[in-house]
């Protein structure tokens, strides 16, 4: 996929996600500008099927994705987007090396081969990158939700990523950065999480679908409806009670008690640790925290997680060849 455009690749397209990822966090102690550039070309260049750090294997969907972190964002710009990072959390289990960092590499391809070639090389490209950590991440096959929109299901059986902005105008509100130096962008946030899938699985179905606040067969809202029906968070059965429970994760997730836009949610189920490597893309950091926040309070899903690496990074605007990217902030290289 052509990574050039007003946006990187990687955030709204393509439309359905690639099944396999491997995100990378880094330091980085040299000047970014000439790095990200650097970083940029590659990454054009990169699409060519008959580059040979492919190894003649056909670039097909392979996407990359570059943020930086708080520190360089804030650097480059003090009032730019992105400089801010995240607070604490409850059940949390960072260590120093897996919370925060400078860079970001998001790299996503149908073909699992494509991964580690592609980081390797842009490593060579840049070898002031000094790596902190990594996550591989599979996506299930993918279900139609509506017309233009797939999701997938994660290691707990249930569909995740239904309720996201899918349309032109929903993204320009929800996840895309629409003026200065960060115009383009987005802000992103990973965290990893670890899901105690044993515990979880001991639940009866019924306990599992109230956690969840979704039909585990058919993804649709516990309030009734289908798939891509909005949960109704006011639903009630004939006896007065909230058919969707009040510590349910869709409904502490949902945005409309905190007056926020929907995030953009990319997450991959984990195998090596078992869980979730949950990323999200929006147009303020605050999205993000205050919906934590609300789900920290009571949210039944959160009881199985302990998040053990975490970070938040300004997903550059698009680039080109002649439009370095990282330029709009770190000045053309």
């Amino acid at each position: 996929m052509r990574p050039e455009g007003r946006h990187q690749a990687g955030v709204a397209r393509p439309v359905q996600v690639q099944p396999h990822l491997l995100l990378v966090v880094f330091d980085l102690d040299e000047s970014p500008g000439p790095v990200l550039a650097d970083l940029g070309r590659a990454i054009v260049d990169l699409v060519d099927d008959d580059h040979p750090a492919l190894a003649g294997i056909p670039a097909g969907d392979l996407t990359v994705t570059v943020g930086v972190g708080p520190r360089l964002a804030a650097a480059a710009r003090p009032s730019a987007p992105g400089g801010a990072d995240l607070p604490p959390f409850p059940r949390e289990a960072i260590d120093d090396r897996h919370r925060g960092g400078d860079v970001v590499l998001q790299v996503c391809a149908s073909d699992p081969l494509l991964l580690p070639l592609t980081v390797a090389h842009l490593m060579r490209v840049a070898p002031g990158l000094r790596e902190r950590w990594r996550q591989r991440g599979i996506r299930g096959p993918a279900v139609p939700v509506r017309r233009g929109h797939t999701a997938a299901r994660n290691v707990l059986g249930f569909i995740d990523g239904i309720a996201v902005p899918t349309s032109k105008t929903d993204l320009a509100d929800s996840v895309w950065i629409d003026d200065g130096p960060a115009a383009g962008g987005t802000i992103m946030v990973v965290r990893r999480m670890v899901i105690d899938v044993p515990a979880f699985q001991a639940l009866s179905v019924g306990e599992q679908e109230a956690a969840i606040g979704r039909r585990r067969s058919s993804g649709a809202p516990l309030s009734g409806g289908r798939i891509a029906d909005d949960v109704d968070l006011q639903a009630k059965t004939s006896d007065g009670r909230y058919r969707l429970p009040a510590d349910a994760h869709a409904r502490r997730a949902h945005p409309r008690p905190i007056g926020a836009p929907l995030m953009l949610r990319r997450s991959y189920s984990m195998e090596d640790p078992m869980g979730l490597l949950f990323v999200s893309m929006q147009t303020e950091l605050r999205t993000f925290v205050r919906t934590l926040e609300r789900m920290s309070e009571s949210d039944a899903l959160l009881a199985f997680t302990t998040t053990t690496a975490s970070g938040t990074f300004l997903v550059l605007p698009g680039f080109d060849r002649s439009r370095p990217l990282g330029s709009t902030l770190f000045g053309a290289s």
